[in-house]
């Protein structure tokens, strides 16, 4: 007897869990004022337009788990430009004012200009234009840099963990250079895509000599450089706490250096804590999700590259929006299951890991979170 074929499933269509959310019998429209059950609103929405990268970063997609064996998305289940632009107005209409492109690596989306030209037409039912932004590795940005303005991009946030070009191209494993992405940079700002921030991730013991090179580098030049805690995002990139370099001591090696005064963040929700620098050279941010859990006023939602709505970076369940968007539903219909999402929302995954035992690690908690690289940062 021989047997039967196996059928794959490619793991990237089963790995997270998600309801599809219900049409409630009362559709209410949305007001703008949605908040969540711990008094949050609604005003973040960050987009994943593919689940691909062209970088291997040992902190998000490590090559031993993303090789080229791996199962990405087919191109079927990405949600098309025109069924982003709809989630994004319905988002919009409950209060949504920034929305950040991300992947993956966002510009590896054919045509992204596109998605972007789309976004830029809508507005807040107060009629105020969008926040429209993106965070890339910029290893593509110097030849997009125009278009994308042109489009309607307003800034951009670029990935750069380390100034040293070998200590770089360790970082993103695929042996890419440093003056590429300075390049990319270079033809943002020449552009106005600004301001510019650029995210280091810290991780002690492999970039944390970076800090300071890093800092002399962009000071002057209009860049806001901000230094991020290695955090335990999904459960590939094997984290562990001894890897976190706290940002309090970013900021003490920064002010041994170049003496900083803290400012005041520019909106609520912010999620970097900001320093300038005290002889104007301009400021600096620290992201310290792992060691100051920021989740109190967390206002953000996410939505990956298929469809699925997940309420905090280290989510574990998300809510299936695509068969609403592919079904017999109109707009009123999505937008009134949504809102009871948010509204059901508790998410304080930081605030909850800051109560674990000082040595745990992701294998001793409870939670199964959702890979960075799967819903962007």
């Amino acid at each position: 007897m021989t047997d039967k074929p196996h059928k794959v499933i490619p793991l990237a269509d089963i790995r997270y869990a998600s309801r599809v959310p219900s049409i409630p019998a009362q559709l209410l429209a949305p007001s703008g004022l949605l908040s969540d059950t711990l008094g949050r609103p609604l005003r973040d929405l960050r987009i994943s337009v593919t689940d691909r990268c062209n970088f291997r970063c040992n902190y998000c997609m490590p090559r031993e788990v993303f090789d080229k064996d791996y199962a990405f998305l087919p191109q079927s289940s990405l949600l098309s430009f025109e069924e982003i632009a709809r989630l994004a107005r319905i988002f919009v209409a409950h209060g949504v004012e920034k929305i950040r492109l991300t992947g993956g690596e966002p510009l590896l989306r054919k045509h992204l200009e596109v998605l972007i030209e789309m976004l830029a037409k809508l507005q807040t039912p107060a009629g105020k234009p969008l926040d429209i932004t993106l965070t890339t590795n910029a290893s593509l940005l110097a030849k997009k840099a125009q278009s994308l303005k042109d489009a309607g991009l307003q800034r951009v946030t670029v990935s750069l963990d380390g100034l040293d070009d070998a200590v770089f191209r360790r970082m993103n494993d695929v042996d890419f250079p440093v003056a590429d992405v300075l390049k990319g940079i270079e033809a943002a700002q020449k552009v106005g895509l600004a301001p510019i921030k650029v995210n280091m991730v810290v991780k002690r013991g492999t970039n944390d000599a970076e800090i300071v090179p890093m800092a002399r580098h962009f000071r002057h030049s209009g860049v806001v450089l901000r230094f991020i805690e290695y955090m335990d995002v999904g459960a590939s990139n094997g984290w562990r706490m001894d890897e976190v370099l706290p940002s309090a001591q970013v900021i003490e090696r920064l002010n041994a250096e170049f003496p900083l005064t803290a400012i005041d963040p520019n909106y609520a929700g912010e999620t970097a804590e900001r320093w300038r620098y005290a002889d104007g050279a301009g400021e600096v941010g620290v992201i310290s999700s792992v060691t100051q859990a920021f989740c109190g006023d967390c206002n953000r939602a996410r939505l990956s590259t298929e469809g699925k709505l997940f309420l905090c970076l280290f989510a574990s369940q998300g809510h299936d929006l695509r068969p609403l968007l592919r079904g017999n539903y109109a707009d009123e219909q999505i937008a009134a299951a949504v809102g009871p999402i948010w509204q059901a929302r508790s998410d304080r995954y930081s605030e909850l890991r800051a109560a674990l035992p000082a040595d745990a690690g992701p294998a001793d908690s409870a939670f199964k979170r959702v890979e960075m690289s799967y819903i962007g940062g």
